[in-house]
């Protein structure tokens, strides 16, 4: 089975420009990979170089498929539908390649009110799990500022839960709430990875301010990644170029695959 990482953290702190850049690096470094953009603001395909009109269509949206697979109507609440639909062969038809990187858009589910259950929110939740459970390669999932696409019938097959966080204050307290949350559903390998970090004193006001947490690395402020996501377009299109520190992180991370 390949690494399976969850990418965490409050909205801004370039979550999602780290996924990228680590589904990047895992490719490079020949694995084959699954990209997820789990985030209801789908931007990883931007940030893997891929148009905004070539990207895959979100999953949510194949009504279609949605249909024939849990015998319901998209947007329908209640009543009967399937509760573990059809989804491996999803992850072949419904993705986008490139440069060895299958990448993957869930989509957003318009809720009918609170603990909902409807057909899109049952494919989405089976997909994510045979994602995690089943496929033998590498999976990189871009969450939303929390793990709300996670369950415990998936948690453990989680190998990292990786928590980006930035100097400021409200990323170390969205940091405690995301591994507070983990712990619910019984994720234990949390991981933090400081970004745009400029000064040896921002990196010790990171650590100080998450005690108790493994803190695999600091990623630099760079003002190529920051045109790159102003833009919507791929941060450094030489992986050589990123700084060394992300093959460093890549190399944790590997550590903890199962």
């Amino acid at each position: 089975m390949g690494i399976k990482i969850a990418v965490s953290g409050k909205g801004g702190v370039g979550k999602t420009t780290l996924a990228a850049l680590v589904s990047r690096d895992l490719a490079r470094r020949g694995r084959r990979v699954i990209a997820v953009d789990a985030d209801p603001v789908a931007n990883l395909g931007a940030a893997l170089g891929i148009a905004g009109d070539a990207a895959p269509t979100p999953i949510s949206e194949l009504r279609e498929i949605i249909a024939e697979r849990t015998g319901a109507q998209p947007g329908t609440f209640g009543g009967f539908f399937r509760m573990n639909p059809r989804v491996d062969d999803i992850p072949d038809r419904f993705t986008v390649r490139v440069a060895g990187i299958r990448l993957i858009v869930m989509g957003t589910v318009e809720k009918g009110g609170s603990g909902c259950v409807c057909p899109e929110s049952v494919l989405l939740k089976s997909l994510v799990q045979h994602l995690l459970l089943s496929e033998d390669d590498a999976v990189v999932m871009d969450m939303e500022a929390g793990i709300e696409h996670l369950g415990r019938a998936t948690a453990r097959a989680v190998d990292v839960l990786l928590i980006v966080v930035d100097p400021g204050a409200r990323s170390h307290a969205a940091a405690r709430k995301i591994r507070e949350l983990a712990a619910d559903i019984g994720i234990e390998t949390v991981r933090v990875v400081g970004n745009r970090v400029r000064s040896e004193r921002e990196r010790g006001a990171i650590a100080a301010a998450l005690p108790g947490f493994d803190i695999l690395g600091f990623l630099p402020e760079d003002d190529a990644v920051r045109e790159a996501d102003r833009c919507a377009t791929l941060p450094y299109p030489d992986l050589a170029a990123a700084p060394k520190e992300l093959d460093d992180i890549v190399d944790a991370l590997l550590k903890l695959e199962r």
